[in-house]
């Protein structure tokens, strides 16, 4: 108990989000086998299916921009509610109608509505926190997501094959679960006044643009094409790894990604606040450095060990790790370095940036995979993550002469 008593003395809307999140997640049952969709039930290569993930990614650039705007500008709440109705109607016809490329539309639909909604809910959990807390508030954040998540990808790999309408129909009732549950439970979100010296570079600056704040601020930049290659590697994990487990284990490569995704998540589960509460010393950019270094590392097992099932789970265990340390070190980092007020805007463009290179990454992957194999295609993302740390290693190096008020706090500037 004593772990989960470092998320005690938070904001009472900070649990509701919480809960949001898990019950929205417990039915996140088609992303975990989009790739074997689009390729078992569709007949897609792995190079069409990178123009799909690319596509989808480019349709919800626009979005990610407009939702960051939305944030910035009008009632967070009443944004997430919104567009999780129309996401919950996609789902609902999803269920209805016979699977096929329609069905895949409405899919992406719906995303786009998850794409709007998400600068609100990241802007949300920044402005219920004070910076002292904030990593514990997206450390909490990010552990009901994944409590979610524990069983969905087994149970999709077990209704794929004769019951995939049903995993829309779940996800769809999920949503709605929480969207009722955050629409009648969340009455204050009145961001929280921070006065603290480290709260310096958050003061609001309602007359600028984004642009004049990434001039003042520079380092950002390099935080989001860090951010912006780690996602690209990070993504993998979605698209090579069942796509490497079908071609070796036909049918039961669905049963044996979900398993695996399921591991993920109970890792996630198990681990993060435990690594919350020990590396509580260490920086956000220590932590992301971290990230970068173990995911690697867990790819690099998966590679060397593919074909040996065992493999997998070290490889996910390793990888599950440096996810942990690079989500709990990005919200904080950036919500303690950018004005309030521009929140919702910067987090929009991340995700158009991540959407941008993301694709371009997927295209050169599955052109890859197809034409010279799996190796290559590893090989690839290998040094996409490799090039994130390196970028990490930079911005730590960078960041206390940019931010040296956040560097009164006590906390450690070792590497980890």
């Amino acid at each position: 108990m004593s772990l989960l008593n470092q998320y005690r003395g938070l904001r009472r809307e900070i649990y509701i989000l919480f809960f949001g999140r898990m019950v929205t997640n417990l039915g996140s049952m088609v992303w975990p086998v989009m790739t074997m969709i689009l390729s078992r039930k569709l007949g897609l290569s792995a190079a069409e299916i990178s123009y799909y993930f690319v596509g989808s990614g480019l349709i919800m650039l626009p979005a990610s921009i407009l939702g960051g705007k939305l944030a910035d500008k009008r009632n967070k709440k009443h944004i997430i509610v919104t567009l999780d109705t129309l996401s919950i109607l996609c789902y609902l016809v999803c269920a209805a109608v016979p699977l096929g490329l329609g069905t895949v539309g409405l899919f992406v639909l719906a995303g786009v509505f998850q794409s709007m909604e998400y600068p609100a809910y990241e802007s949300l959990f920044a402005d219920l926190s004070t910076t002292k807390d904030r990593e514990r508030a997206y450390s909490l954040e990010y552990l009901g997501a994944n409590l979610g998540l524990v069983l969905s990808p087994t149970i999709a790999g077990l209704l794929f094959k004769d019951y995939l309408w049903l995993s829309f129909l779940i996800s769809a009732v999920s949503i709605a679960l929480s969207t009722i549950l955050i629409g009648v439970m969340i009455r204050d979100i009145t961001p929280v006044e921070d006065t603290g010296e480290e709260a310096a570079y958050q003061k609001g600056k309602d007359g600028a643009g984004v642009l004049t704040v990434l001039r003042e601020n520079p380092l950002i930049l390099l935080y989001i094409l860090c951010g912006t290659l780690y996602s690209a590697a990070y993504g993998q994990y979605g698209y090579i790894m069942p796509l490497d487990m079908q071609a070796i284990h036909g049918d039961s490569g669905a049963v044996i990604y979900g398993t695996v995704s399921s591991l993920n998540c109970i890792v996630v589960v198990l681990c993060t606040p435990l690594i919350t509460k020990l590396f509580a010393k260490m920086r956000d950019t220590g932590k992301m450095l971290t990230g970068r270094l173990l995911v690697f590392g867990g790819y690099l097992i998966f590679m060397l060990l593919l074909g040996f099932i065992p493999g997998y789970y070290l490889s996910m265990l390793v990888f599950t790790w440096g996810e942990i340390f690079s989500t709990v070190a990005e919200g904080p980092y950036v919500s303690s370095r950018i004005p309030a007020s521009h929140r919702g805007r910067i987090n929009g463009l991340m995700s158009v940036v991540y959407a941008f290179v993301t694709g371009s990454v997927d295209l050169a992957v599955g052109q890859l995979y197809d034409r010279a194999g799996s190796g290559w295609a590893w090989g690839l993302i290998l040094s996409v993550i490799l090039l994130s740390a390196l970028t990490a290693l930079l911005l730590k190096a960078l960041d206390k002469r940019a931010y040296p008020k956040l560097y009164h706090t006590g906390k450690d500037d070792a590497p980890g």
